[in-house]
């Protein structure tokens, strides 16, 4: 299976161009809550670019800012989030990589009850081909892969 993305862009869609990305391929992102946001208007960004169709692009989104909040309440900086995309296997591949475990959870993490948290890999269960992570001493990457077809 081949996917050709037409990109559907115009100055009226608000993107004229590829985002860009820091060295690496990577977007650094600051290691607050608002990280979340920050991701998913960087991913929207690309995911206009690259034509992904809507649908679509609400389950990339979605699989982002799990990621990126998870980074932010359980793990230490640096935060960067990496997209890329598989014309062969209609996918767009994820990586958030940050510094390896938090000695201690985040703010909002630990001023939360348990049935408030704790469903967001679950999400990432139903939304995504693939999950996984690659820990390293003082490095982790969490990535996942969406079909990225209507």
């Amino acid at each position: 299976m081949t996917c050709t993305y037409t990109p559907t862009v115009s100055p009226s869609r608000g993107v004229t161009r590829r985002p860009r990305q820091a060295a690496g391929d990577a977007w650094p992102l600051s290691h607050r809550p608002e990280a979340a946001g920050e991701a998913r208007r960087i991913t929207q960004r690309l995911l206009t670019w690259w034509g992904v169709p809507r649908e679509a692009a609400d389950s990339v989104l979605l699989t982002v800012s799990e990621l990126v909040t998870n980074a932010v309440e359980h793990a230490q900086p640096p935060l960067n989030l990496s997209l890329n995309r598989d014309a062969d296997t209609c996918r767009v591949h994820i990586e958030v990589s940050d510094g390896g475990p938090a000695d201690r959870e985040g703010d909002w993490a630990a001023s939360g009850t348990p049935d408030e948290h704790g469903r967001g890999l679950d999400i990432i269960d139903h939304i995504t081909a693939a999950h996984g992570e690659h820990d390293r001493p003082g490095h982790a990457v969490h990535w996942a892969d969406v079909n990225a077809t209507a």
